[in-house]
């Protein structure tokens, strides 16, 4: 299983150009649809965590999903399967660049894959829209307003969205305490 989950990420991390969020439709589709590690639903909430924690998506996500399947040593597997190939690749890439970075070929190679990249980073957001209740889509655009409208921390968002989760369980909890 160490040597499947390390071999998922390397691929995704050697065959995924724009960085952590481009990563998490291939992560999401890996785990959720050809592995069958992680539920569907699952991922989404695994992935509202990774999110939330400080550093890149992609490497929290690694993180979480290795460390679900098979511990510590399962999130070891899977963030170093997701941090070589980029790795070997800039290594290689910084030694020979410079060389050819006038080359008209290397440009156009570059400026043709922005609207694929533009793409995958669209997708994680697309994916979790739509596993939202449509009732949520309010509280969506109103913390999207504060956010990019009236320039609010979004950890002052995310400290609120817990703590309307933590009062939502603890009220569930005692409607069904009642008799």
């Amino acid at each position: 299983m160490l040597r499947q989950l390390f071999l998922s990420f390397f691929k995704i991390g050697a065959f995924t150009f724009g960085g952590g969020y481009a990563m998490i439709p291939l992560i999401e589709r890996e785990v959720t649809e050809k592995k069958h590690w992680i539920a569907k639903a699952d991922f989404g909430d695994l992935l509202a965590v990774a999110q939330s924690s400080a550093g890149p998506i992609s490497l929290n996500t690694a993180v979480f999903v290795g460390y679900k399947i098979r511990g510590f040593i399962g999130a070891l597997a899977a963030v170093t399967g997701l941090v070589l190939p980029p790795f070997l690749i800039i290594l290689l890439i910084a030694a020979y660049f410079p060389a050819i970075r006038q080359n008209s070929w290397v440009d156009a190679a570059f400026t043709a894959m922005r609207p694929a990249v533009v793409a995958l980073m669209l997708w994680p957001v697309v994916s979790l829209a739509r596993e939202i209740h449509s009732g949520l889509m309010v509280v969506v655009a109103i913390v999207a307003l504060g956010i990019w409208g009236l320039h609010c921390s979004p950890i002052v968002f995310l400290l609120m969205g817990a703590g309307a989760g933590l009062l939502h369980a603890h009220l569930r909890k005692q409607r069904k305490a009642k008799p």
